[in-house]
């Protein structure tokens, strides 16, 4: 069962282009990752499924009801917790927690046991002012807010931008005991280590869904062999890297140089070493690995 169907959506902000022809299902009980970099059209398309913004043509249903026509039933049945923290920052915690459980004519005791492991976290500042919280601490606050009704679906956009890496790793971790109670997840991220972490994801360029399916399977999809190579020399590669006699892509990695050869690795490899040597490239070491989300979002934006 779908608890989400988009068809042919599109949406424009005069001459830009936000969402092109966008279509896809969520199922029920899923964690659905919208994966893309800034200005991809994430928001825009959260904002259109949850009812905030309409969109120029196509449809879209969530929960069995049009997003245009439907939108008061929509908002009781969905959680959304959007990109920019938008809970009252002079209200303390518990405030904050109990407005929003009147607004939908509930109680914090009403839910508790769905979003308890939330709160015994944030408890502890129950009686600080909301605006002077940590950036992980406001993004668990505003996750119990967005679940004090007990939606049925969670929407939740770039829920852990700016979240020290221990708060993303726990972040995480409460959106996997949230699916095991029955609610479905779409979550929208920059990070391309967090997409491994959702059932299925839909990776997002310039408003298109450029390849949608299980992390495992794009990763298995990958083209080419994945060279990781370790040098110093990194801003004058780039500079060199164009006149490479080999097709290849590359691009920095962290710290170190990935570089996607699309031939057989036994025959370029020592050309590719050639290559560096003419140069005056000094590196570590060149070795082949497997290939990240990331890796395949670049290898698929490079056009192949």
């Amino acid at each position: 069962m779908s608890v989400i169907t988009v068809s042919h959506l599109h949406k424009s902000y005069g001459k830009v282009q936000a969402l092109r022809d966008i279509s896809f299902e969520v199922r029920d009980r899923e964690v659905f990752g919208v994966v893309g970099p800034d200005g991809a059209g994430k928001s825009t398309l959260f904002n259109i499924l949850t009812t905030l913004l309409l969109p120029d043509s196509g449809t879209a249903t969530v929960l069995g009801q049009d997003v245009r026509e439907g939108y008061l039933e929509i908002r009781k049945h969905i959680g959304y917790l959007p990109g920019t923290f938008s809970l009252y920052p002079d209200l303390t915690v518990e405030e904050n927690l109990v407005f929003f459980a009147t607004m939908y004519q509930s109680s914090i005791q009403e839910n508790m046991s769905l979003i308890e492991p939330i709160w015994l976290q944030i408890s502890p500042f129950k009686n600080r002012p909301a605006g002077k919280l940590s950036g992980g601490m406001k993004q668990k606050l505003a996750l119990c807010c967005a679940l004090i009704h007990k939606p049925v679906l969670l929407f939740l956009d770039e829920p852990t931008t700016g979240v020290d890496p221990v708060s993303r790793k726990e972040f995480w971790e409460i959106l996997a005991s949230i699916k095991q109670q029955g609610i479905s997840v779409v979550v929208s991220t920059p990070y391309m280590d967090e997409a491994t972490l959702c059932d299925r994801i839909a990776l997002l360029q310039e408003g298109r869904f450029i390849q949608m399916d299980t992390p495992q399977n794009i990763v298995q999809e990958f083209r080419g062999h994945l060279v990781t190579m370790t040098t110093r020399d990194t801003f004058r590669l780039l500079k060199l890297m164009p006149d490479c006699p080999i097709d290849c892509t590359f691009y920095p990695y962290g710290e170190n140089f990935h570089v996607i050869f699309y031939d057989d690795l036994a025959q370029i490899l020592p050309v590719f070493k050639s290559f560096l040597q003419k140069n005056g490239i000094i590196y570590n070491s060149l070795i082949e690995i497997q290939p990240t989300i990331e890796d395949c979002f670049i290898e698929i934006v490079k056009g192949r």
